[in-house]
């Protein structure tokens, strides 16, 4: 059992691999705000799996303007250069990118800084020790926004809630039929990307779906 004090767990977009048309996507974002709340959106540019930073950053400035005006939070993935560039609320790093711990020091104490930790309870920790905002864990179901996934347990995401004060951020294949789930597991945060910007019913609809999913999670707390 999760603990009753939790907030409700929020919604965490993360952008197509690849956004060729900017302005055209900034539409997009902007209609998917309409279908209510979220908590942040992390700009991740990666057509071929590396991270496009010319594109990352022309997508993060067109999307600035919305988020400071949405009070949504705008995450850059992997890279300090671009946050700094553009004047991001944070950033996020993966495993092979600069430590939390440089990050923290480059970027000083304000930036939201995330990182991953996949299904590993020591590279979570230690992120927290290093001085991460938040940890990511997953994915918890198959992914087809990332191909190099590692499966994970919602039982991580209990025991960090048990044991830890840091947020945790659920990745992975997340849909709104699974997000129930993997809030009453302890997820603080969901993240996702295919399943807003590939609904059915266009992205206002997949964000309303997914905020009713996490209110009815939010009352059994």
């Amino acid at each position: 059992m999760t603990d009753i004090t939790r907030e409700r767990t929020r919604l965490y977009l993360i952008t197509p691999s690849s956004v060729p048309d900017v302005a055209a996507f900034a539409k997009t974002f902007e209609g998917a705000l309409e279908g209510g709340d979220v908590a942040s959106l992390q700009v991740r540019i990666k057509p071929d799996g590396l991270v496009d930073e010319a594109a990352t950053e022309a997508v993060a400035r067109a999307l600035l303007p919305i988020c400071r005006e949405q009070d949504v939070a705008l995450i850059i993935n992997d890279s300090v250069d671009v946050c700094e560039k553009v004047g991001a609320d944070g950033v996020h790093l993966g495993a092979l990118d600069m430590r939390v711990k440089d990050a923290r020091k480059r970027l000083g104490k304000q930036p939201i800084i995330g990182a991953t930790a996949k299904n590993s309870r020591h590279v979570a920790m230690e992120a927290g020790e290093q001085g991460a905002d938040y940890v990511a864990f997953g994915a918890f179901f198959p992914s087809e926004t990332k191909a190099d996934t590692v499966p994970a347990d919602t039982e991580l995401l209990t025991w960090w809630q048990a044991v830890m004060e840091l947020p945790c951020v659920a990745i992975g294949g997340i849909t709104a039929e699974r997000a129930r789930e993997l809030s009453a597991a302890g997820a603080d945060f969901l993240a996702v990307s295919a399943g807003v910007w590939a609904h059915p019913d266009g992205p206002a609809a997949a964000v309303r779906a997914f905020n009713a999913a996490l209110d009815e999670a939010a009352d059994a707390f």
